[in-house]
């Protein structure tokens, strides 16, 4: 019952929780990342998310599997927004249920550093001074080894 998405339009956190969930579970999770309004001292007015969509959705469904195999449930759900947006607006949102608290905190905290770590999303920070600039981010790790084998 893994479920990943990609999506333009802002993410509903009661809708992504309500996807998860069984009459066996005794925990669930809701992890929320939200656009703050600033950043290393920078007043910010809000993030641009840039993606190339096939391979993020591929990574985004990688992990989500990886984490399903590894940690105890497949009862995960995880939206990633892209796109334009705004202070306070949702980013991503990722939905764990399992039997037992500690395996929903595993998957979702798994999900998360994955997501920074591998996911092929490139955001630019919108500064409050007019200024854009790109955060820095890493290369998604099967494309960083085809890379140093050329």
């Amino acid at each position: 019952m893994a479920f990943s998405a990609l999506v333009i339009e802002p993410i509903n956190a009661d809708v992504v929780l309500d996807k998860v969930g069984t009459d066996e579970d005794g925990a669930g999770l809701l992890f929320v990342g939200v656009v703050r309004d600033h950043n290393e001292g920078r007043s910010v007015k809000g993030v641009h998310y840039y993606a190339y969509e096939k391979m993020a959705d591929l990574v985004l469904r990688e992990i989500v599997e990886e984490a399903t195999n590894s940690l105890g449930t497949d009862r995960i759900v995880v939206v990633h927004r892209l796109g334009r947006l705004k202070v306070g607006d949702i980013s991503v949102a990722i939905a764990v249920s399992s039997p037992h608290r500690a395996n929903a905190y595993e998957a979702s905290r798994f999900i998360i550093e994955e997501i920074k770590r591998r996911l092929p999303i490139w955001k630019k920070e919108l500064y409050s001074d007019g200024n854009e600039e790109w955060v820095d981010g890493t290369i998604p790790v099967n494309l960083s080894q085809d890379v140093n084998q050329s």
